[in-house]
């Protein structure tokens, strides 16, 4: 549909077909692991034997603007030919209590009636409609006979207003949902998992196929996998976060072109003893969150996918889809989804520490690297080394500077100020005249 619109090149959906084709698939083919999210997007759990039913009529609009289009154009037909038929009924009725539709000479003046042209059930369904949707062909009107009949006609107007009210407010919700903003962004139908920078990490890449932009868009991951605790009881559904790979510890992104996100599998991970071999037989499912603010309308959008084990492709890695072309950046979403294998080995990352000599005992066991910025006595900020963290306790954000000075020919020792997770020493000697 979106090659149709000319929103994707043509070649788009044979290129995700041949890829399909080439790379390897762990896809079960006699029974499809169930999942939480779709690909889509949509949620994929069925609610069953719901007792309180009444509790959907309770917030009747957001019940009409959750149903299908085709049930919400019938309750709106609906109630319209039901209220034009129930206001039929009653100006039929007063013109019958009136005795308007007794026959009358022509050529003598009769009672003035309280709608004129009202002769049987027909004429007053059309005067129903007439009044209600105000067309006003002038044939039939009220007249000042009947109290009773302009009762009914400001009853019949208001109810009218009431219920254009309701269908277009849901139209109008229905037509901006959030969820359709999410049309035009695109997920990478697999991940990859690819070493970068020495360490494994969990790729997988997004775009957006709009020139509006995606205002504060965040991203979230998640790992939905069963557990067992150590009392025996089986927890079906276990949410974990995962950490987003940003040097700013947030999860903000600033989607101008087709991102590749990663999640480097470390320590705290939770696929971190996870290996090309068990990735086949894990069970869990990781969720991409990505919400952000419509920069054409301001309502708030959410995208979501998922990935189940056989989605994550062990070993590969994206290839490049952006040049520069004529002064400007060109991408081209034909390769959107494309890999290319790399070297890694099939172990996992808690495999990969054994070996290079990493033990579980280590001095810096589960403590992040220093990236925090280090402040020089009333300098500027420069970066830390990277080291990692030491074992001494948990110190604030900020340290205020300590200054330690002896006499002249000697070594001063000055502490730094310490923002983020780094404590950094220097020792200068001054020079004697």
């Amino acid at each position: 549909m979106l090659a149709r619109k000319g929103l994707l090149p043509d070649g788009f959906l044979l290129t995700r077909l041949a890829e399909d084709a080439t790379q390897p698939s762990h896809i079960r083919p006699k029974s499809q692991r169930a999942r939480f999210i779709t690909k889509s997007g949509s949620c994929n759990v069925a609610h069953k034997n719901i007792r309180e039913q009444g509790r959907f009529l309770q917030d009747v609009f957001t019940t009409m603007v959750d149903l299908k289009w085709q049930h919400s154009l019938l309750i709106f037909t609906s109630a319209f030919l039901c209220s034009w038929m129930l206001f039929a009924m009653v100006w039929w009725l007063l013109a019958f209590a009136h005795g308007d539709l007794e026959p009358q000479d022509h050529n003598e003046p009769g009672p003035v009636p309280c709608v004129t042209s009202i002769h049987s059930f027909t004429s007053a369904f059309l005067f129903s409609i007439e009044v209600q949707v105000t067309i006003g062909f002038g044939g039939r009107m009220v007249t000042e006979e009947c109290p009773l009949a302009i009762i009914v006609l400001i009853i019949q107007n208001i109810l009218g207003l009431i219920i254009n009210a309701i269908m277009l407010g849901c139209v109008f919700m229905k037509t901006a949902q959030a969820n359709r903003r999410a049309e035009t962004l695109i997920f990478s139908r697999n991940a990859v998992v690819a070493p970068r920078n020495g360490r494994p990490t969990f790729m997988f890449r997004v775009g957006d196929l709009r020139k509006s932009m995606i205002i504060s868009a965040t991203i979230q991951l998640q790992v939905i996998r069963r557990t067992v605790t150590a009392e025996g009881e089986v927890i079906p559904v276990c949410q974990l976060d995962i950490q987003v790979e940003n040097p700013l510890r947030s999860n903000g992104i600033f989607l101008v072109s087709p991102l590749i996100i990663s999640h480097t599998i470390d320590r705290g991970s939770p696929l971190y003893e996870v290996s090309a071999q068990s990735l086949a037989t894990e069970d869990l499912e990781i969720i991409v969150i990505l919400e952000g603010v419509v920069e054409t309308t301001g309502i708030t959008m959410q995208a979501r996918t998922s990935y189940t084990p056989e989605e994550i492709l062990w070993g590969r890695r994206f290839v490049s889809i952006m040049t520069e072309e004529d002064g400007r950046y060109s991408i081209d979403y034909s390769k959107f989804g494309n890999t290319v294998p790399v070297r890694m080995p099939a172990l996992s990352a808690k495999e990969l520490d054994h070996t290079r000599g990493v033990q579980d005992s280590g001095p810096h066991e589960g403590k992040p690297q220093g990236w925090g910025l280090v402040r020089a006595g009333r300098g500027g900020y420069r970066r830390g080394g990277g080291r990692a963290c030491d074992d001494m306790a948990a110190k604030p954000w900020y340290v205020p500077a300590e200054k330690e000075e002896e006499k002249k020919g000697q070594k001063k020792t000055v502490k730094l100020e310490e923002i983020g997770r780094e404590t950094e020493e220097e020792t200068m000697e001054d020079m004697s005249d």
